[in-house]
């Protein structure tokens, strides 16, 4: 619960659009195991067109209005994020950098989580804090730790994409615990 008594409003975000993403699946995992008093919401990327400032500047498109609005309403954002080429997809940089232009940017000011899932050892460790250091320029308040690295994510969630790793199921569930812990000591 919020401090005020009201829920806490979480927007998930998956970097990946595959079907079959493991980023996706972990999100609505998250999604299952939010501690009582937290709603994650899932944001649409894949509809967002590529940044084009000429575009910003005549008017956000409205699917873009969408998504700006969705992170601004949000009391906190949790980020799934693949590694592509040891870093974050394209299709979650050009998500932030749509949502990051001005007027009110509404990463300012906001608690923020991270993990992901991959098929290798590491998990997306990389992409992960190559994402934190754009967070930080965005003045928002990445959670430091617990930190999710779902690594081999192909032996964890069955083929319907359901998480079945009960370790990886109690790591999210404490990342979604500090989550609520750090906004409400941000609040």
């Amino acid at each position: 619960m919020a401090k005020d008594g009201g829920p806490i409003r979480v927007v998930g975000i998956s970097g990946s659009l595959r079907a079959g993403s493991y980023n996706t699946a972990a999100l609505k995992a998250a999604i299952a195991l939010a501690p009582e008093g937290m709603t994650i919401e899932i944001a649409e990327i894949g509809d967002l067109p590529l940044y084009n400032d000429d575009v910003r500047v005549a008017g956000y498109p409205p699917q873009v209005q969408r998504f700006r609005d969705q992170l601004a309403a949000a009391d906190a954002i949790l980020f799934v994020t693949p590694e592509y080429n040891y870093s974050i997809p394209g299709v979650l940089k050009n998500a932030i950098d749509w949502a990051s232009r001005p007027p009110s940017q509404p990463f300012d000011n906001k608690p923020v989580a991270i993990m992901g899932a991959s098929g290798g050892v590491l998990g997306t460790a990389r992409a992960q804090y190559h994402l934190r250091q754009m967070l930080i320029f965005l003045n928002a308040f990445p959670l430091n730790k617990p930190e999710v690295m779902i690594g081999a994510a192909q032996t964890k969630f069955d083929e319907a994409g359901k998480l079945t790793d009960e370790a990886t199921a109690g790591f999210i569930r404490q990342l979604l615990e500090a989550l609520r812990d750090w906004r409400n000591r941000l609040a």
